[in-house]
Formats: structure tokens, C-alpha cells, sequence
């Protein structure tokens, strides 16, 4: 006979696994539960001992998209502490104040093409310290002697000084000249003799207009260029201003050193005015650095202080009641002390100048006329440096015997 096997604890068993399931499938999150209804709607006690073998094979719906982790926020970084306390003022260096021109200082006057505007910025730079100084530039970038058509400068140069009335002229021109002159009669192709002969007209014309009215002319030279022919050229029209302008009482001043080596190659660096190494010519060849054109300068400052004399001076200043020194002179004029006259020589006792008579005649020679005329010297008074005689030696004092 067979035992019947009680199946109860069995049955228990498996009635506490389904309970166990169903609050399992309960307790699921809301969204995770709608996302897989159709999925595990079939799952029986064998696929949760057995596991999910059986779901693999089966279709499977869509996922359904998890929505997005919300990124943490980074804590905001924390803010500089500022200091609240009163700081003290920065000290700034004060610009020194530029020096006040005077009302009568004279003017120099620099006319000419792109050359002379950055000379101006130079003499600028050159007589800023100078109150009694004021440089005028009124170059014309693209100017010539050559274009009369484009700016007629022997038109506007008698303006020009009819307003400004300039203690002096400085002209530099010429750069822009190297080009086909069209005259009355013909068109003159450059560096042809026609051309020549025609420009010298026109440089002796133009400064005859400056040394005409007993102003005195400086006309600089052209320096030398990166371009070979510009460089030939040049040379060639410097003799030219040379020869025509010291014609006329003007001077020449010659910058061609400064631009050139001991070779006499152009140069884009040099020294400057103070002996440092920098660079004097921009990267075309043709046109100056600041520095370059300070340099340019340089070589018209002598001889414009020179001819402007104690007027050029950074040390002049106007003299008037308000900063005359202080004499100890008395506020009432009638208490000044009378001058004393060159034909009173009551100071000394005498009644006459020296030399209104002859000298009186002296009984005995002085030492001089002994000295002179015979040769005689007074004895040296003793212990002088010329006194040479001996010093008289005392006789020995004679020893009583007792």
C-alpha cells in the first residue's frame, strides 16, 4: 500500500510565492508598471522560479523612454570677498604742462611735401621747451614744384607769409618731382636737360620769394631712398638745390649722412638723436619712422637756433612787474639812492679822475724803475720763500771754570 503524500506545506508554499509575487507586481513604481503591462501580463510561478527565459522569446514591446536625469546644479562659486575699506588714491604722474609760447615768439615756417609735414612733427618735438618758438607746418603730402597744376606752392607761398610772418622759411620738397613736367612751350620727360633747366627755374624762383623779403631760407636736401634710381636721383637734385639756393643768400642743409652707413647705403635702422639703435624708415623705403623724422630735425635745429639766437632759448621768459626779483628797492621813488656818476670821484678824497694830470715826479726810484732799468731786486723781507740769506749763527757763550 501507498502512502498519500500530504501536499498541504506544498500547497502553502506556493500560495506564499503568490503572494509574494503579487505584491512584488504591486508594489512596482506607477510608470515603470504601465511601461511593461503587456509584458509581464502572461507571468505565471514558473517564470518567476524559472526566470526570464520564456519573455526573451516573446515579442517584446517598445521601450519606453526613461525621461532625463536632471543634471545637478553646480553650487554657484562663491564671490570674492571685496574689500569694503577705503583704499588710498592711486597716485597718477602728472603730465608736465606745455610750456606757454609768448605772445611775441617767432614763427618758422616749413612748406614742401610729405618730407617736410614729418619734418614738422620733428621741430615740433625740437622746440616744444621753447616759449619763444612756434613752428608752423604747412606741407602739402603730394606737392612738388613739378605739379603746379595740383598745388601752385609759388601762389600760396606769398600767403602764406603774408599771414604768418615767419622769422624763417624751411623748405623740403622734391620727392614727389620725378615725373614728367609739362611747361608753355613743351613737355619735358625727366632727368632730360629741358627738364633741368626748367626745374632750376623753378627752385630759384621759389626761394627767391623767401630771400627776396630778407627772410632767412633753409632748404633741406632729400635723403636717401631704398630704390636705387629714387636714391641716383636724389643725389643729383640735391646738387641742384645746393648750387641754386646758396645763389640766393639761402642755406642748404645736408641730412645725407644721417640715412646712410659708412658706405653709403640706405639704412632702415640708425642712431637716433640720442645714439640708440631704432629704426628711422618705414617699411616702403621712402617715408620716416617718428624717430626718423626727429633725426630730420635735428640736422635744422642748429642752424635754426642759430639764426634765431637767445629767441630759441628754453630758458627765455618774459620779464614783467609780476615775477621781477625782489631788488629792496623802498616804494617812494624820490628815496632811491642817486646813481653814482663816473665823473665823481669824491669817494676816494680825490677831485679829479685818475689821469686828468700828470703823475707827480718822484725824487727817488721805486723798485720797479730798480727792477727795469738796472737790474736791482729789494731784499726779500725775512722768512719770505725768495729770502735766501743764511741765518746769522750766535757765537758760543763762553763757560766760566770755578
Amino acid at each position: 500500500m501507498t502512502k498519500k503524500t500530504d501536499r498541504t506545506p506544498i500547497r502553502w508554499l506556493v500560495l506564499a510565492l503568490a503572494a509574494v509575487s503579487l505584491c512584488l507586481g504591486v508594489s512596482a513604481p506607477v510608470h515603470v508598471a504601465e511601461a511593461q503591462e503587456q509584458r509581464y501580463q502572461r507571468r505565471s510561478i514558473l517564470d518567476f522560479f524559472l526566470g526570464r527565459r520564456y519573455l526573451d522569446d516573446a515579442p517584446q514591446a517598445p521601450d519606453v523612454q526613461q525621461p532625463r536625469r536632471q543634471q545637478r546644479k553646480r553650487p554657484p562659486a562663491p564671490k570674492a570677498i571685496v574689500n569694503t575699506r577705503t583704499a588710498p588714491p592711486v597716485r597718477t604722474v602728472e603730465e608736465e604742462p606745455a610750456v606757454q609760447k609768448l605772445g611775441d615768439a617767432r614763427t618758422i615756417l616749413i612748406v614742401g611735401d610729405f618730407l617736410a609735414s614729418g619734418l614738422g612733427d620733428g621741430l615740433t618735438a625740437a622746440f616744444e621747451t621753447s616759449p619763444g618758438v612756434v613752428v608752423e607746418a604747412r606741407g602739402n603730402v603730394s606737392s612738388g614744384l613739378v605739379r603746379d597744376d595740383y598745388y601752385d606752392w609759388p601762389e600760396q607761398l606769398p600767403k602764406m607769409i603774408d599771414e604768418l610772418k615767419p622769422a624763417m622759411v624751411v623748405v623740403m620738397i622734391g620727392a614727389n618731382d620725378r615725373q614728367q613736367m609739362v611747361t608753355d612751350t613743351a613737355k619735358e620727360k625727366f632727368r632730360t636737360d629741358g627738364w633741368f633747366t626748367e626745374y632750376r627755374r623753378r627752385v630759384l624762383s621759389f626761394g627767391k620769394e623767401v630771400t627776396g623779403r630778407k627772410i632767412p631760407l633753409l632748404w633741406v636736401g632729400l635723403p636717401a631712398f631704398q630704390s636705387d634710381s629714387m636714391t641716383a636721383d636724389a643725389v643729383q637734385m640735391n646738387q641742384l638745390y645746393r648750387n641754386q639756393v646758396e645763389s640766393i643768400g639761402g642755406e642748404f642743409v645736408d641730412i645725407w649722412d644721417g640715412f646712410v652707413d659708412e658706405n653709403g647705403n640706405f639704412i632702415v635702422t640708425g642712431s637716433d638723436v640720442n645714439g640708440q639703435q631704432v629704426r628711422l624708415r618705414t617699411s616702403d623705403g621712402i617715408n620716416l619712422t617718428q624717430a626718423g623724422r626727429r633725426k630730420l630735425a635735428f640736422y635744422v635745429e642748429k642752424p635754426a637756433r642759430r639764426l634765431l639766437g637767445t629767441q630759441a632759448s628754453p630758458d627765455l621768459v618774459r620779464l614783467d612787474s609780476s615775477n621781477l626779483p625782489g631788488l629792496g628797492l623802498p616804494d617812494n621813488p624820490v628815496e632811491h639812492t642817486v646813481p653814482i656818476s663816473l665823473s665823481d670821484p669824491n669817494l676816494d678824497g680825490g677831485a679829479e679822475l685818475l689821469g686828468a694830470r700828470p703823475p707827480p715826479i718822484a725824487l727817488t726810484r721805486s723798485p720797479r724803475d730798480l727792477l727795469v732799468e738796472q737790474g736791482e731786486m729789494t731784499p726779500a723781507p725775512p722768512g719770505r720763500v725768495d729770502d735766501y740769506r743764511l741765518p746769522a749763527v750766535k757765537a758760543p757763550a763762553e763757560v766760566s771754570v770755578k
